[in-house]
């Protein structure tokens, strides 16, 4: 009589497990209460300065001449502490200053050239992961390589081209100097995104008869928050701390205020009170955006970085 021995389905070949063991390895680094340490000690010296500067702006200039900022806390002990709105009026409002006019043109400034790059790099990003056509790895890698290109060898034939065509000192040549130079970082990065995103979703698209413009707004699109978010939070930065090409492309109706900030620090080097508060303005706006969309951050940065 023969038995039959039952099949045993064959034992499933296991990934490798070099990715897995780094990445164990260096989760196990990070978390160490030696890195804790090391962050945390990054960070006070990160926070100091700006706290430094931030409660120099609201002392007197009396008080900023004669004692260190530190000084506050025992003067608030002793019942002694005066703060004041007075450097924030002077800087703001001024006729010598007028930082709430470069204060608003910063925003026009910022704003756009966040803007226009992600649109142009959300439709080229998906045209070159999801649309096959000849030359698309070739044209890719020349878009990446465009990174290496250095801003300040561009401003001299750009500011030509922006006079020829009559546009200098205004706007225009700030907003599109920005988004040409944002552009490949910001293909690279949503590029790597979508690739990530399962190809069945997008062949289930197709089979209910969606086209590229469906598949990019009702696919793509609601995934992508965080690549945007990463690259706005990036380019938002950029643009509201650049002085070069504010400075040369722009205009006096058109300078931001890094520039004013920068003239008030050689011409009224003295006024602490007024320069601190001037300072602080400049800064107040990119904390906000990056505190309040900082876990898009490294979300987004992340993504695409890391295959298997």
């Amino acid at each position: 009589m023969s038995t039959t021995q039952p099949a045993v389905a064959p034992k499933a070949v296991q990934p490798p497990t070099d990715l897995n063991e780094r990445a164990r390895k260096a989760k196990k680094a990070l978390t160490s209460p030696w890195a804790s340490g090391i962050a945390i000690v990054i960070a006070i010296l990160w926070t100091v300065p700006t706290f430094g500067l931030l409660v120099t702006s609201f002392r007197p200039e009396l008080d900023i001449r004669r004692s260190g900022w530190w000084t506050v806390f025992g003067d608030a002990f002793a019942g002694e502490g005066v703060f004041s709105l007075r450097n924030y009026e002077s800087a703001l409002f001024d006729s010598s200053t007028n930082l709430i006019s470069y204060f608003v043109n910063s925003l026009v400034i910022t704003l756009p050239a966040v803007f226009i790059p992600i649109t142009v790099a959300l439709l080229a990003a998906y045209a070159f992961a999801w649309i096959d056509f000849k030359g698309r790895n070739i044209l890719f890698v020349s878009v990446f390589a465009l990174q290496i290109v250095p801003i300040q060898i561009t401003l001299i034939p750009l500011l030509s081209a922006y006079v020829d065509i009559n546009v200098n000192g205004t706007f225009w040549p700030i907003w599109l100097s920005h988004s040409m130079f944002a552009l490949p970082l910001a293909i690279f990065l949503l590029h790597n995104f979508m690739k990530d995103i399962p190809a069945s979703l997008v062949e289930a698209a197709r089979v209910d008869g969606a086209g590229h413009v469906k598949i990019f707004f009702s696919v793509m699109l609601p995934l992508l928050t965080p690549a945007i978010a990463a690259f706005g939070i990036f380019q938002f930065l950029w643009v509201w701390n650049d002085l070069l090409v504010a400075l040369v492309m722009g205009g006096t109706d058109t300078f931001p205020l890094t520039v004013r900030v920068a003239e008030m620090a050689g011409s009224r080097g003295g006024d602490w009170h007024v320069l601190s508060a001037g300072a602080f303005i400049s800064i107040v706006v990119p904390l906000i955006v990056f505190l309040s969309l900082q876990r898009y951050f490294v979300r987004g940065l992340l993504a695409g970085s890391v295959k298997g």
